[in-house]
């Protein structure tokens, strides 16, 4: 079965009792048992939900894993993740990341003993020297948020797979539409389904998905015993998002470009961060594991001029200037303010999340209609 036919119909099912085509709302806690065990396969919606295993069966399919988990967040999927470590474990973890990834790692599981080391992950060989006999995860998001470093998940597979240690991809960005790290060699696929999954600003919730059935069974538990599921509701409002997931990347990855490079050719802009452009330093990994580039960029002005980023964006009329990525709304953002502002100033400026950068979440409207934006709004 193919990508575009998997979004409607890969792991899939109609519904058992009255041949419903979309699986419905089970907005239930608990299930009748005939005897103390003898149940249908549920018996309470924190451990199992018929809408949300249709979800969790559909994350699956789209990355070509065998397992899917779904989360009430993005940030309780990677919570999850981390609680397979044990206190003296050691992670490393790409440098250029989301703020509430990086918050979590640091202000929370670092005063569980758990280390974290925070790199740059384009080349294998500067990851693998940080492997040490502690080191049990290597966790990264490629295309990065939000310079949009590209990080080749076949060679971290292979540095992972040598130590014999877990790899994790944030795969939000790129989604399966693009980008399949499972199929690349990662052991565990992560996305805040809030995003492009869901696609339309109207849920919070992340997922996972795995291929061995052994870590889906540990993340299973920890699922279920700490509880952080998402609702039926909403796990029908991203089941219907998925299905038309390959239409709407299709024209995020087409008005991605012409935004890129419209930014590229403009005389008041440094600096584009958008992997498509063949000057991007890791464009050749982009084009070999992905299947387009995306409708996420981030750019600079030129002058690294604070109050000029903060005027561009307030002067928005179309694009929204507004948290979170991947509606068929555009949204722009200034990620030092916003969704980095948790990462202290000296380590967002090392990786470029300058007082200048903004970011764009480039949706599903006229092209036209959003150069013309922020050709007004740039000035």
């Amino acid at each position: 079965m193919k990508f575009n036919t998997k979004t409607i119909h890969g792991g899939q099912e109609h519904d058992k009792a009255y041949g419903a085509v979309m699986p419905p709302i089970y907005q239930t806690s608990t299930y009748a048992q005939k005897t103390p065990g003898g149940h249908k396969g549920y018996e309470y919606s924190r451990t199992h939900n018929p809408t949300r295993n249709a979800l969790e069966n559909a994350f699956a399919s789209i990355e070509n894993g065998n397992y899917g988990l779904a989360f009430g967040s993005g940030l309780a999927a990677i919570d999850a993740v981390i609680k397979l470590l044990q206190p003296g474990d050691e992670v490393i973890s790409t440098n250029d990341l989301y703020g509430g990834t990086y918050r979590l790692f640091t202000k929370i599981f670092e005063g569980f003993g758990i280390k974290f080391h925070f790199i740059g992950m384009e080349n294998a060989d500067k990851v693998e020297s940080y492997v040490n006999e502690k080191t049990k995860l290597i966790w990264a998001e490629t295309p990065t948020n939000p310079m949009m470093n590209i990080i080749d998940i076949k060679a971290l597979a292979a540095v992972a797979s040598k130590h014999n240690i877990l790899l994790g991809v944030d795969n939000t960005f790129a989604t399966p539409y693009l980008q399949r790290p499972l199929d690349l060699g990662a052991d565990i696929v992560m996305h805040s389904a809030t995003k492009y999954l869901g696609g339309h600003s109207d849920v919070v919730m992340g997922a996972l998905a795995v291929k061995d059935k052994e870590l889906a069974d540990r993340l299973y538990f920890i699922q279920n015993a700490s509880g952080a599921v998402c609702g039926p509701q909403d796990s029908f409002l991203v089941l219907r998002g998925i299905k038309t997931l390959h239409v709407r990347m299709q024209r995020h990855c087409e008005n991605g470009e012409k935004v890129a490079r419209y930014l590229e050719n403009h005389p008041k802009i440094e600096k584009v961060y958008w992997p498509g452009f063949e000057s991007h330093p890791n464009h050749d990994v982009a084009k070999a594991q992905m299947d387009d580039f995306g409708g996420m960029i981030s750019f600079v002005t030129k002058g690294n001029d604070y109050d000029e980023a903060i005027r561009i964006v307030e002067n928005l009329k179309i694009f929204t200037l507004a948290e979170s990525l991947g509606g068929v709304e555009s949204l722009a953002g200034h990620p030092a303010s916003m969704t980095h502002a948790s990462i202290p100033k000296e380590e967002r400026e090392k990786t470029g999340v300058v007082d200048s950068l903004i970011r764009l979440s480039v949706g599903i409207e006229d092209a036209d209609d959003l150069i013309a934006d922020l050709n007004q709004a740039i000035g």
